[in-house]
């Protein structure tokens, strides 16, 4: 329920219908009780008040295969770390000009991915994350639908996201992303013309920035052809709680946990989005630092 008033109190701030449509297609991207902890409730569901000692397995052959997979990463870790930034020689990570973040080439690279949708808000929306017709690929599919709960709270519905995992460490350490020694985000994926969001998230250091995302509008083409999309750091603008913030600050390249899709045009129907890989590059004749005015104190 208090997610769902932080909601509708942001988007009522909107002052007209274009940023209400907008603002909405922000707001979905980070309401993920999948991959985070979540306060939200249905309305007319009661509270689950079950210890968490009763959803954990502590049976022993649990707790061996958690010490060998967990032994097994701080041993690759301790590899990596010897062998030098981001487990590869110091040469080639200075050289590097490419990288690719996510691929799809096994049915194992979809599970470092999250759906969500609007039903868990008591919407109709149905969203799919599976491998592509010839298994080199990933395929983002569903139903988008607008319809509104008829609970009597909710004001607003029609989403569905794909957002990556949090990267973890041995003993689920918190780990990010360092991009700092690139500049543009690219993409290889084949669409169906309808405009997306891609979402990036960085590490915070308060909890009032848990809802921070930096956003850009992706607009894919339809047809039979691959869709080539190279996305600057500096144009992703700051977003909290899906309002597009005042004060402006660039994205932190080396401190990026999530990646993600959001897909809220409004527009009911099917949808698909086909991804072939995910990675970054550096343009050297790209030099803007941000692409937005900073927010600056006045002096009193």
């Amino acid at each position: 329920m208090a997610a769902t008033l932080k909601m509708n109190r942001g988007l009522s701030l909107c002052k007209n219908q274009w940023t209400n449509r907008h603002c909405l297609a922000l707001y979905p991207a980070f309401h993920q009780p999948l991959l985070y902890s979540s306060s939200y409730r249905r309305p007319g569901l009661p509270p689950d008040n079950t210890p968490f000692w009763k959803k954990t397995d502590f049976s022993i052959k649990n707790g061996v295969t958690s010490l060998k997979k967990n032994l097994g990463l701080l041993m690759k870790e301790a590899a990596d770390h010897l062998r030098g930034p981001n487990g590869k020689p110091l040469r080639v990570d200075l050289l590097e000009q490419t990288s690719v973040v996510w691929e799809f080439r096994d049915p194992e690279d979809l599970q470092n991915w999250v759906v969500s949708s609007d039903v868990e808000i008591g919407g109709k929306s149905q969203a799919h994350l599976t491998m592509g017709n010839n298994n080199q690929t990933a395929l983002f599919h569903g139903v988008l639908n607008n319809d509104v709960p008829r609970d009597g709270e909710t004001k607003f519905s029609g989403y569905c996201t794909l957002r990556s995992k949090a990267p973890k460490g041995a003993f689920n350490r918190k780990k990010c992303f360092d991009w700092s020694k690139f500049n543009t985000l690219h993409l290889r994926i084949r669409g169906d013309g309808r405009p997306w969001m891609v979402n990036i998230q960085s590490e915070t250091y308060f909890s009032v920035q848990w809802d921070d995302l930096y956003n850009y509008f992706l607009y894919t083409r339809g047809g039979p052809y691959w869709q080539d999309v190279k996305i600057p750091l500096s144009k992703f603008f700051l977003t909290s709680r899906g309002r597009i913030q005042d004060g402006q600050y660039p994205l932190w390249p080396d401190k990026i946990t999530t990646l993600g899709f959001t897909l809220a045009d409004r527009a009911d129907g099917p949808f698909q989005l086909e991804i072939d890989f995910i990675g970054l590059c550096k343009d050297q004749a790209h030099t803007e630092e941000f692409a937005y005015e900073l927010y600056q104190t006045q002096p009193l």
